[in-house]
């Protein structure tokens, strides 16, 4: 623990919806819901306005349209998103060599690292220097929390949200902390949470006065010290500048189920050739493929197949893939399909051909496993990890576990837009004749788009045939000048 508030927390403010209504005039102040637009999609984030109405990410989209039945619902635009994260990450690497982000409009900085933050006045000042420069830059609200440890850093950005900033001093951490929620601590979820409650302890002033052996005692020895550890406001880890990928993957999810095998096969080549690209995109190569399949009864199953050496091949990895897929049953439908690489390394293996013809001399690995239900064992394994010590290495699973989040909303089972001019709510466009612009929503051969771009005033709506020639896909604009 530092004697100094110098460890910075940064959370940009509800970032996909807030660059969605940056960068579409029409939508200051209106409620955005971002995600996968598909009767199967999910919320990834939802902005302010949205959450009044109790629209939260991870929600159904189906949900979140009943609960706020004239928001605007668009598809992701991560082209973008990735942009706007580049400049915020750039922007913090200035401040200090030490910076993790843990997701695109998140990250930890060092500032006592870089030189520029050595007590409580400098490390306020440079914390509202960073977000009046972010906003400058790209017109968008960050909230940043200051503290002693990476722990209480980020529980200060999440009480300073939104677009604020707060300052633990140190000495403070267990006065503030005392009437917060359990809730508030990291790897408490909603299991460990409930699990608290009914044994009487429901805020973090309870946790710490319960001491270490009760905690231990009912949440087992790891849980309990951390979860005691938490609420003194005891956090020792370092702000790590690089973390190691473990594996890059992509998985789409499904409006209708699939029955086709042939349909199947498809969907998963297509996977492999698209995580290929991420995995290249990262500059790695791996040595394990993954497929994994979700069936109609949400059972889902793994299998996995290690190759003698690491590729970045698309041709090993579809091969690989088609293997994995014969030994899977998808009789009653699949609702999602996923591919991934793991065993990852910075060269690739030169002999391919040896690769593609076997696996290693043992056979391939096969994992199996079942899930009752979507998403609920992914979310007790997490929470059950409790923790300060177990937190630092579950930021990198739930990392992974957000981006293929990301990955699945970005095309959650619709068709690709080109050759047969199917328009997403949400993307970009250009007219010939009106400029740029984006897509409203489009249905019985019609497409509507408003005619904006950052920085102008609302702009008109106008309706085109879905095939007008003069109407074509867009790159996004950037949100302020040229840099944003």
């Amino acid at each position: 623990m530092r004697a100094a508030p110098t460890i910075l927390h940064l959370d940009m403010d509800a970032f996909y919806a807030s660059v969605e209504q940056a960068s579409k005039p029409s939508l200051r102040g209106k409620a955005v819901i971002v995600g996968g637009l598909g009767p199967r999609g999910v919320v990834a984030t939802a902005s302010y306005e949205a959450r009044r109405f109790g629209v939260h990410s991870a929600m159904p989209m189906g949900q979140a349209r009943r609960l706020c039945p004239n928001g605007a619902y668009l598809i992701p635009r991560f082209s973008l998103y990735r942009q706007v994260s580049d400049v915020v990450m750039a922007m913090l690497r200035e401040l200090s060599p030490l910076v993790e982000p843990l997701s695109l409009d998140e990250a930890f900085v060092d500032l006592e690292a870089g030189g520029v933050a050595f007590d409580s006045r400098t490390a306020r000042e440079t914390g509202e220097r960073l977000r009046a420069d972010i906003r400058a830059a790209t017109g968008l609200s960050g909230s940043v929390g200051l503290a002693g440890s990476k722990m209480l850093a980020k529980v200060a950005s999440e009480e300073a949200k939104p677009a604020g900033l707060l300052l633990i001093e140190p000495g403070t951490e267990r006065e503030l902390l005392a009437p917060m929620s359990v809730r508030t601590l990291p790897g408490v979820g909603p299991a460990t949470g409930e699990h608290l409650r009914r044994a009487g302890i429901t805020t973090v002033g309870e946790l710490a006065e319960a001491g270490e052996d009760e905690l231990v005692r009912m949440v087992g020895r790891s849980a309990g010290a951390g979860l005691y550890r938490m609420a003194l406001g005891l956090d020792d880890r370092p702000v790590v500048a690089e973390r190691d990928a473990k594996s890059v993957s992509v998985e789409d999810t499904f409006d209708v189920d699939l029955h086709d095998r042939v349909r199947i096969r498809g969907e998963v080549q297509r996977l492999a050739d698209r995580c290929v690209q991420r995995l290249r995109g990262s500059g790695h190569s791996g040595r394990t493929i993954v497929l994994k399949v979700r069936r109609y009864d949400f059972s889902t199953l793994t299998r996995s197949e290690t190759l003698r050496g690491p590729t970045d091949d698309p041709a090993v990895v579809r091969e690989a893939a088609a293997r994995l897929l014969e030994g899977v049953d998808t009789t009653g439908g699949v609702r999602l399909l996923g591919v991934g690489v793991t065993g990852l390394a910075d060269y690739t293996q030169e002999d391919l051909f040896a690769q593609s013809l076997a696996a290693e001399p043992d056979g391939a690995e096969r994992v199996q496993g079942a899930q009752g239900a979507e998403g609920v064992q992914g979310v007790q394994g997490a929470d059950g990890s409790g923790g300060v010590a177990a937190e630092a290495g579950a930021a990198g699973a739930e990392a992974e576990a957000a981006d293929g989040a990301r990955e699945a909303a970005e095309t959650p089972g619709e068709p690709e837009p080109s050759p047969e001019r199917r328009w997403s709510a949400g993307s970009d466009v250009r007219h010939a004749v009106y400029g740029p612009g984006w897509v409203q929503g489009s249905g019985v051969g019609r497409v509507t788009v408003r005619f904006e771009q950052p920085g102008s005033e609302p702009g008109r709506v106008r309706t085109f045939r879905v095939d007008d020639p003069e109407l074509e896909p867009s790159d996004p604009l950037p949100l302020v000048g040229d840099g944003g």
